[in-house]
């Protein structure tokens, strides 16, 4: 129910921001939406999450080599998952899920996806910049431009400051005197997980690929991950009829990213598209085709990426609900 309660919150939420659109001219543009632009977009989500796999298989390598199309189905997973419990738990499952079928403990698994997930916030916020620096932000009253690069400086320091000191105190984890370590365990307990063990293969998930080309390829998957992203509303928009400037698709993703971190924050449903609308606004797209293209971005997402994750969980055999304690001791 929550998940579904969520849904209906954001699709209100949307329509009323664009409660004053032609509704003919809506319908109008959704017959008339070209169905190989819509494919084109359709194809480029399930690219995106491919291109995250490849990204963490890069980062996994020195642990264990395991195929991208493996570590795409279970971060497909982790998103089904989450909509089956919302309690953000997609990470956990994704890692537990690598883990039982490639033999490793969970721990180390989840490791690698915390360094993957501090590497996005690096590269987000390094497009942030750019999108701020490049001066191609629509004019509103403020300004918007040096709230951007605030912002991204901001994500920059937190996820580059997480990724150093992740690496730096990696040895002091698996220590048993540090005060850090006995609340570590403590807290454990309540689990009823090993923590010196789970400590352990937490430090054996931090790693860096020794090789250069791997550590290239870190990078260079999370950039190309972040620019596909960018390319969901340039197909959107061609289905329907608008091109934009190029900078305004990264100018969209960069905005309704941050949107989305917001209204996470403060438990409102719905974050990137509601961020995508205003952004479309002050874009000055006309409404029916900024609600096509933003319904057709979200709805596909929620088909291919929930759906398909779904489905991975239902193929492997997966019942979130009777596996609950599994998880929690799989670091063990």
């Amino acid at each position: 129910m929550p998940p579904l309660v969520g849904g209906v919150v954001a699709l209100a939420l949307i329509f009323w921001l664009y409660r004053d659109l032609d509704f003919s001219r809506f319908l109008t543009g959704l017959r008339e939406a070209h169905l190989g632009w819509v494919l084109m977009l359709t194809a480029t989500i399930l690219l995106e999450q491919v291109a995250n796999g490849w990204k963490w298989r890069q980062i996994l390598h020195d642990v264990k080599p395991v195929r991208t199309l493996r570590l795409t189905g279970a971060l497909l997973a982790g998103y089904g998952a989450n909509v089956l419990v919302p309690l953000g738990i997609s990470p956990l499952v994704r890692s537990w899920l690598i883990a039982r079928m490639e033999d490793l403990k969970m721990g180390t698994v989840l490791s690698t996806t915390i360094i993957a997930r501090f590497i996005d916030g690096v590269v987000f916020a390094l497009f942030a910049g750019l999108v701020a620096m490049a001066g191609k932000v629509p004019q509103v009253s403020g300004n918007l431009e040096l709230g951007l690069a605030v912002a991204g400086a901001i994500n920059f320091i937190l996820f580059g400051g997480l990724l150093w000191a992740l690496f730096r105190f990696r040895t002091l984890l698996a220590q048993d005197g540090p005060l850090i370590c006995r609340l570590f365990d403590w807290v454990a307990k309540w689990f009823r997980a090993n923590g010196a063990q789970l400590r352990g293969s937490l430090c054996d998930g931090v790693v860096w690929p020794k090789a250069r080309r791997h550590r290239l390829n870190v990078l260079l998957g999370a950039v190309a991950a972040k620019l596909i992203s960018a390319t969901h509303y340039v197909w959107a928009g061609l289905a329907v009829g608008i091109v934009l400037a190029p900078f305004d698709y990264l100018f969209l993703m960069v905005f309704a990213g941050f949107s989305l971190v917001l209204t996470r924050f403060i438990r409102v449903p719905g974050g990137f598209v509601i961020g995508s609308a205003f952004a479309f606004n002050l874009l000055g797209v006309p409404e029916e085709q900024a609600l096509l293209m933003i319904l057709f971005n979200w709805m596909i997402s929620i088909i291919v990426v929930v759906g398909g994750g779904l489905i991975v969980l239902w193929q492997s055999g997966i019942d979130i609900r009777s596996r609950q304690q599994e998880i929690v001791h799989a670091g063990q």
